[in-house]
């Protein structure tokens, strides 16, 4: 199965013919909304979009790793993380989407 990348100028295209904005205005329409979940998502706030999932940001606490080509342990820095959990009607819609 050959698998296929979604892009913003797909979204962009996609909002041009559905919506039927002019193809600029479709293209700054799609970069605000990203634009605006970045920020949100940046400044630590959840993003959720209904019937799609929840993109959230994650503290990781600062823990000990270890090199598997040496075994040597290696410090790891705390850090933020983004997660996402999708609803369960995505889920529903991709596992139905595996059945073909």
């Amino acid at each position: 199965m050959a698998e296929k990348t979604l892009t913003r100028m797909d979204l962009s295209e996609a909002v041009f013919r559905e919506v039927g904005l002019s193809r600029n205005e479709s293209a700054q329409l799609v970069e605000s909304v990203l634009g605006h979940m970045s920020d949100a998502l940046a400044s630590g706030d959840s993003v959720k979009i209904s019937s799609f999932g929840t993109f959230s940001v994650r503290s990781k606490s600062a823990r000990i790793g270890r090199n598997p080509k040496t075994g040597e342990e290696v410090p790891i820095h705390p850090r933020r993380v983004l997660t996402f959990r999708p609803s369960h009607l995505m889920k529903e819609r991709v596992a139905e989407g595996n059945k073909t």
